[in-house]
């Protein structure tokens, strides 16, 4: 394939950061079937953020050529205490996500940490040599990859081993790219800065966008850390049910938490039904068709988001109106989900 149209791939939305653009180009040009991955804590129903943005980019790099892997993170999650820390519910969940990536993004491998440790012969040896270079200062800052915080009390140690356990994944997967959300920014920052002492192979960054929950969003002051603060604590999340839609919602359920959505008249910012047309809608469909009666304007269809936005803040779209046909266009991506896993959805 040509490299401007890998590239194009991977670098499109919701991809939000790539470190570096340069060394992407660069790996393209050296390499014609780079090695990616994803790591997921087993955590619970799969959402529209967690299965299917996820799903687009990791079905862009594979598009792109790239050999794909979704890591499913069984001791990171009991180490951070989901699904109540119990292993036996881990290990039937992984089971659940492995079924689900594999259906949403076919030619995906899946790795399980558990089975990564027992064949990687010096997994804890690098993890040593690289906690050498974390200080524990830096380790307590880094807990907010996995939704804690240094002020936190009652933290056990294993929860300090996360940070370096899931940097040293890395080097047992010998990957070329790198890829989360945005929240796990600082893990991977951290990375490219040790590696090199170590003299083991950096990784491209990729991170994308983290898709919002359904409720009115976190405010926080205005400085960077505090605007990338409140997007991680606005995300989808399956832990609101009200805020999220879940892959195992039917037509009825979708069509109702996004009547229900922040979504003010004219305000593009922050306005999460924007961020499904924006990121999941686009990503999939070429138009975008809002149904209306005559008395109130007429069906209108759209070619691409920034149409949708001007027209929005124009106030040419109702609010109600810019629900429906998202909530219409939304159920036609879960729906094949849904009907895969009808009757037998996992109990969580």
């Amino acid at each position: 394939m040509d490299i401007e149209k890998q590239l194009a791939l991977v670098m499109r939305e919701p991809t939000e950061e790539v470190v570096t653009a340069g060394e992407l180009r660069a790996l393209f040009e050296t390499k014609a079937h780079p090695r990616h991955y994803i790591g997921l804590e087993i955590s619970g129903a799969l959402h529209l953020g967690s299965l299917v943005m996820t799903g687009f980019k990791i079905n862009d790099f594979i598009k792109a050529g790239i050999h794909s892997t979704v890591f499913l993170a069984d001791w990171h999650t009991y180490i951070n205490d989901k699904l109540g820390g119990d292993w036996n519910r881990i290990k039937k969940i992984s089971q659940y996500y492995m079924e689900a990536f594999k259906f949403f993004c076919p030619g995906v491998n899946i790795v399980l940490g558990s089975d990564l440790y027992k064949q990687t012969e010096n997994y804890w040896e690098d993890f040593v040599r690289f906690s050498k270079h974390m200080t524990l200062a830096r380790t307590m800052r880094s807990l907010t990859i996995m939704g804690r915080s240094e002020t936190e009390k009652n933290l056990n140690l294993s929860q300090l081993l996360y940070p370096p356990m899931q940097s040293v994944d890395i080097k047992a997967l010998d990957l070329d790219i790198v890829h989360a959300g945005l929240d796990q920014r600082k893990i991977h920052m951290l990375v490219r800065e040790i590696f090199p002492k170590l003299v083991w192979k950096v990784p491209v960054i990729v991170h994308h966008h983290l898709l919002p929950g359904l409720s009115e969003p976190v405010r926080m002051g205005l400085d960077q850390n505090a605007v990338e603060d409140a997007k991680i604590s606005s995300k989808m999340s399956k832990s609101k049910p009200s805020s999220g839609i879940l892959i195992h919602d039917d037509e009825k359920t979708i069509s109702e938490k996004i009547s229900k959505a922040f979504c003010s008249v004219g305000v593009a910012e922050a306005n999460p039904v924007l961020e499904l047309v924006r990121y999941v809608i686009f990503h999939q469909f070429e138009k975008f068709t809002i149904e209306r009666s005559a008395k109130h304007g007429g069906s209108i269809t759209y070619s691409s988001y920034k149409e949708v936005e001007q027209d929005f803040v124009a106030k040419k779209i109702h609010p109600m109106d810019l629900k429906s046909a998202t909530a219409t266009y939304v159920n036609k991506i879960i729906e094949p989900v849904y009907q895969h896993f009808k009757g037998r959805e996992p109990e969580l």
